[in-house]
């Protein structure tokens, strides 16, 4: 029987282990956090659990589906109608869908006219190979036009990728509209979908089936070092012990690739050293009073410093009708605010959510908690496509993807699971 190590215990790697057993692989999942899951792990915030950062099911999320009921979890997903707002200078509007089109007051006829057909026809595309060379912004311009991208998609862009956002490849985010935009029970109605128990049902349930079979995972051990000998993987050094293995498969970053690629040679660790990637400070709150009846609302106001927050308590229902909010602030690592402390981001998030609503008062807060993750989102640039290297390295026996190996996707569950299964089915010998 073949030996694979998997480096990461996120939804990729978990998934990785359990297709490989599945093909008669004996495997070893090697985890440097004290807890499996990665992206999709959970907390306790006082007595619920829940996730560090938010997570939602689409209706096209169909390697979800295939692998829930393989599992014999179908039966915790559950659909819920959800909606999206748009607090712009000061004003709550319904957004994405026809009529809240028709009757938002600051886009012209046209402009509504416009953006309706790019939304519909970027919904119908069967892909966006020929969006590769463009931006993002240069792209959505040439559909909606400047002022109605300015009003709509700049202060999300700008506030999500800084520097990067004029660069960020159209097809990236075309990808993305399509997703959600096919999520619907109707034309009218946004339909998004979430597990029982949160996204821990599925990652302990896959946990649970590499176990059972064999399989071993090893938390609170960081890889120090992957063992290469001519062009050949022989393992791995985690904890001062060394593992041999038949194949390695990392689904770690990329970024931290060069701490442990040892004696390949600087044009192979350049490979991944040229993927960059932002952060993530996701603050959540547990409150007695929600802010809107919306799942998600952007927000494009001056005095607001973040492209949006989700409602997450008005997709997945929360014990004796509390309500949890995300406010999610993407930024590069080298941003003075993301070394800010956990109070600093208190007093900001709470400013923020008594302009959507006066009536909340900190009496109104049960919980409150502040999650970083240094590398929480690629950034796939104009080009990204010719940037990424192939899941099978120059080393024998040695695979490398993150989520940027996703791309046109954007990260989420469902692309790491059909990844990794690609990865085991066919890349994998």
């Amino acid at each position: 029987m073949k030996s694979i190590g998997i480096l990461g215990a996120g939804p990729m790697g978990l998934a990785c282990a359990y297709y490989a057993q599945k093909k008669g692989y004996k495997v070893t999942l090697i985890e440097a956090a004290p807890f499996i899951g990665g992206m999709a792990s959970h907390f306790e915030l006082s007595g619920t659990s829940i996730e560090k950062f938010y997570h939602f099911i689409c209706k096209t999320d169909f390697d979800t589906f295939e692998l829930l009921d393989e599992l014999q979890l179908s039966d915790k997903l559950i659909w819920k109608n959800t909606s999206m707002g748009y607090f712009i200078e000061g004003k709550l509007y319904k957004w994405g869908d026809p009529f809240s089109l028709l009757f938002f007051e600051k886009f012209s006829l046209i402009s509504k006219i416009r953006y309706g057909l790019n939304a519909f026809f970027t919904s119908k595309r069967k892909n966006f190979d020929s969006l590769e060379n463009l931006s993002a912004e240069e792209w959505l311009k040439s559909w909606i036009g400047e002022k109605a991208y300015d009003l709509a998609w700049k202060k999300l862009m700008d506030y999500k990728f800084y520097e990067y956002s004029s660069s960020i490849s159209a097809a990236w985010i075309a990808t993305r509209m399509k997703r959600v935009g096919n999520s619907r029970k109707s034309i009218f109605q946004e339909q998004l979908g979430y597990l029982e128990g949160g996204s821990e049902t599925l990652v302990n349930a896959l946990a649970d089936k590499i176990k059972d079979d064999g399989g071993k995972i090893i938390i609170n051990s960081p890889v120090t070092n992957l063992m290469i000998s001519e062009k050949k993987i022989l393992g791995l050094e985690a904890n001062n012990e060394k593992l041999y293995f038949d194949s390695v498969i990392s689904t770690i970053p990329t970024p931290y690739l060069d701490e442990i690629l040892g004696e390949t040679s600087l044009d192979f660790r350049n490979k991944y050293k040229q993927i960059e990637n932002i952060g993530v400070v996701c603050v959540i709150y547990k409150l007695k009073k929600g802010v809107s009846k919306h799942f998600w609302v952007n927000i494009n106001d001056e005095r607001f410093e973040l492209p949006g927050l989700i409602e997450f308590s008005n997709l997945r229902k929360i014990e004796n009708d509390l309500k949890i909010i995300y406010l999610p602030y993407y930024m590069p690592i080298t941003h003075e605010k993301f070394e800010k402390n956990d109070e600093y981001f208190f007093e900001e998030t709470f400013n923020y959510l008594q302009m959507l609503n006066p009536n909340l008062e900190k009496e109104d807060v049960i919980d409150f908690s502040v999650n970083k993750l240094k590398y929480a989102q690629p950034i796939c640039n104009v080009g990204f496509k010719e940037n990424i290297p192939p899941i099978q390295t120059d080393i024998e026996d040695l695979y490398i993807a993150d989520t940027c190996f996703y791309y046109p996707e954007d990260r989420g569950v469902s692309e790491s699971i059909k990844l990794a299964k690609t990865i085991i089915e066919k890349i994998v010998i």
